[in-house]
């Protein structure tokens, strides 16, 4: 494999502009997602889209499959009685119900669920008799409703959530409750990885908790604009579930006890993050392991060397294929190959491969890198072996990249005019922070931004000295608090 041409990547600078205008952009001209259905919040993935989505799904349902959980369908409805029995999970979700108006028994009040904690439980109750019944980790990909009332995005901030991951556990204690949280966690980090994204994983602050949890855990990546995203949350559930739906089960001793729960969940942000962290001023660049087309063939030719290019390519293209690698041949006449060659970097396929008569002629095709868009001279007795390799290079510098630029927009600040600097210039910012809630509330008001919470991927003591609380001068501080600007 010879290298005959370096190339500098594509600019950024769409992104960093304006990105929602850009992942309109991309959605549309890629075909990935269509924002135009008549109803405000929600979208329809088009077939490349569901393409890259079953990858994504596919990951997730592996490593949920391989840890123990099985996977269940519920229905879509919850019964107003059973989402109104725990009360801090109905004040923060009941403004974001859909109301069923028609259909039901009379009197029966239902609704669209938002997460189905509370229709699980009653389940629960059900499956779950006595010790040999736990753990119990069941999960299911389906849609869920929030009456959004704030500008939707697709992908990021919509009506009709369909693509949520939610999983749900229940143990016999908060020991084994908290081992899944860590399981989760780890399974999380697998999806993220494979997906090339990378994440800040902190404790939500108190006021920012999941409705009914005893402590949330999130992942949040930032895109190019400086805003950060969240992409996947654990719950702590403690026994707040299970006490008012009555879980309970029967030790070996004979007593009862309360199960205790967890929930974690994960939707289609996580492909938004993905498309917009590889993204660029001509498209994006989807990971090897997840792109719907690892590979395209882009014949070159001109005149009456047709039949010879052509028969080489699909010889190129059945290689491939038995070598396991996703291949299309792009065999259109009514598009140049110049044309082509945009197209499939707009649609993020992550290696083209070009073939014309002089590669026909030197036993040779080009392998052109999506994301670098360097150009490779490669001899056919090599082909598989130098187009698995690339993939894996491809693979690599995506995620290498993207983890490069988050932990280059991580600062630590000590004053109000040092944090407000770092934001200004799209920085997530750790500040100290007593661990007082009314100092935190604080510190996001005089910011103007949104704490993430306390690092758990990094040192969150502040250590020896005397730092003093970012907005309640007079307690001194205990943590670094991650404060962002947030989609």
């Amino acid at each position: 494999m010879q290298l005959i041409r370096a190339a500098r990547p594509h600019p950024r600078e769409k992104l960093k502009g304006n990105l929602m205008e850009w992942f309109h952009w991309l959605l549309r001209e890629a075909e990935i997602y269509d924002i135009r259905y008549p109803v405000k919040g929600a979208f329809v993935w088009r077939p490349y889209g569901m393409k890259i989505r079953r990858n994504v799904e596919a990951v997730i349902r592996e490593l949920h499959d391989s840890t123990g959980h099985q996977e269940v369908l519920f229905p879509v409805f919850i019964p107003y009685e059973f989402f109104s029995k725990e009360s801090q999970h109905i004040r923060g979700f009941e403004s974001e119900v859909f109301w069923v108006s028609k259909g039901g028994e009379a009197g029966e009040r239902l609704i669209l669920r938002p997460t189905s904690e509370t229709a699980m439980m009653p389940m629960f109750k059900l499956w779950i008799q006595d010790h040999r019944d736990l753990p119990l980790a069941v999960y299911q990909i389906v849609s869920v409703f929030r009456a959004e009332t704030k500008m939707t995005n697709p992908m990021i901030r919509v009506r009709e959530i369909s693509m949520f991951k939610e999983a749900h556990t229940a143990h016999a204690d908060r020991e084994d409750a908290e081992r899944q949280v860590r399981l989760a966690v780890d399974i999380y980090k697998k999806i993220f990885d494979k997906m090339c994204i990378p994440y800040l994983i902190s404790q939500r602050p108190e006021w920012d908790k999941f409705a009914g949890a005893v402590y949330t855990i999130a992942f949040d990546t930032i895109l190019p604009d400086g805003r950060t995203l969240q992409i996947g949350t654990v719950h702590y559930l403690g026994t707040n579930f299970s006490k008012v739906f009555e879980v309970t089960y029967l030790r070996p001793d004979g007593s009862h006890e309360y199960v205790h729960t967890t929930s974690y969940g994960i939707s289609e942000r996580s492909i938004a993050a993905m498309l917009i962290i590889h993204g660029d001023d001509a498209g994006t660049t989807i990971p090897p392991a997840l792109a719907p087309i690892q590979a395209v063939v882009v014949p070159i030719i001109y005149g009456e060397e047709r039949k010879a290019v052509m028969e080489a390519a699909s010889s190129v293209a059945e290689r491939l294929r038995a070598s396991g690698v996703r291949v299309h041949i792009d065999d259109r006449e009514d598009k140049t190959p110049g044309w082509k060659f945009y197209y499939w970097e707009l649609k993020g396929v992550p290696l083209r491969i070009e073939i014309g008569k002089r590669d026909v002629e030197q036993r040779s095709v080009v392998l052109a890198r999506r994301d670098t868009l360097e150009k490779y001279s490669v001899g056919l007795d090599e082909l598989e072996d130098a187009v698995k390799k690339l993939l894996g290079e491809i693979e690599e510098n995506l995620r290498r990249s993207a983890w490069d630029r988050l932990r280059s927009s991580v600062v630590k600040a000590e004053s109000l005019e040092e944090a407000r600097k770092a934001l200004g210039e799209g920085k997530i910012v750790e500040v100290p922070w007593s661990g007082d809630n009314d100092c935190g509330l604080k510190i996001d008001e005089l910011l103007q931004a949104d704490a993430l919470g306390i690092p758990m991927d990094a040192p969150a003591d502040v250590g020896g000295g005397d730092l003093r609380d970012l907005a309640c001068p007079d307690k001194k501080a205990s943590y670094w608090l991650r404060v962002s600007e947030r989609y």
